[in-house]
């Protein structure tokens, strides 16, 4: 069992994606990874193989703007929650999903949460980590900074940036071999830094949240949330107090886990979320 690396046109964009499909399969819905701001796939690596240790296909893309996926200027990608929800639909269709349990994280996983509450027919579950869901969630000062013009375009051009905000937003030291792989994109190409700044810039995050959290309350379909509830930049407990409302939503929490959780505490998640998932 490999992880699998590939490449896929969708919306005349090339994305990277990684994949493991387990030696014994199971019949269940495949399930998809999708991470947030500053991360890319490599993020999942470990929560992948525990699920396809389990019997489950596992898909992790790398957002556009992100990782090894194209970096479109703005003039051909306009970096909106609403183009990224567009462009998550055409990936999904040109990998062939018609049913699957969507994981999500960080700033741009309430993206793909918004395309769950767009397209219920095609979630059999939906497992949230740390992600902006209500409109009580803000961007931090940290990402708000990468905006700013001129300081934004050269902090979003250092490298290191990728280093302060992930052990930042994490609370531990990340290896610096896991750490290499977060600054390729940094090191190859200024593009990354553009992309990363045009995506804080227009992140919208009061209108896409008043619309996700109304959405979120009609909400259907199994829902697991497992919350860092360190989290320097979104608040747990007025997350939960919003969400609980949703009898379909299961609450969990790591005590001492922060805003990237899958860094340092993927075994403590899948004790909790692989019962859900087989469920």
């Amino acid at each position: 069992m490999e992880v699998q690396e590939q490449t896929i046109n969708a919306g005349g964009h090339d994305w990277f994606y990684r994949e493991i499909v387990p030696d014994a399969p199971k019949d269940v819905p495949p399930i998809l990874f999708i991470h947030g701001i500053l991360c890319h796939s490599y993020g999942w690596r470990i929560m992948m193989e525990t699920v396809a240790t389990a019997g489950f296909r596992a898909i992790a893309p790398d957002w556009l703007g992100y990782g090894r996926s194209a970096k479109p200027q703005t003039r051909e990608f306009k970096y909106t929650p609403a183009a990224y929800e567009t462009a998550l639909g055409e990936l999904i269709t040109a990998l062939d999903l018609t049913e699957f349990t969507l994981v999500a994280q960080g700033y741009l996983g309430s993206v793909a949460v918004q395309y769950a509450c767009h397209h219920p027919e095609q979630i059999n579950r939906l497992l949230i980590l740390n992600t902006p869901l209500t409109p009580a969630a803000t961007v931090p000062w940290v990402m708000q900074q990468w905006s700013i013009p001129f300081m934004g375009d050269m902090m979003t051009q250092d490298p290191l940036l990728v280093d302060r905000t992930l052990e930042g937003g994490a609370g531990f030291v990340i290896a610096e071999e896991d750490l290499s792989f977060y600054r390729q994109p940094f090191l190859k190409s200024s593009q990354a830094g553009r992309s990363l700044m045009a995506t804080v810039k227009n992140l919208q995050l009061r209108e896409a949240m008043a619309q996700l959290s109304s959405d979120l309350a009609q909400w259907r379909k199994p829902t697991q949330i497992i919350w860092g509830m360190a989290d320097p930049w979104l608040d747990g407990e007025i997350t939960r107090r919003e969400l609980q409302k949703n009898p379909v939503i299961d609450w969990s929490r790591l005590p001492e886990a922060k805003h990237y959780p899958q860094e340092h505490w993927s075994a403590e998640i899948m004790t909790m979320a692989l019962p859900f998932l087989q469920r």
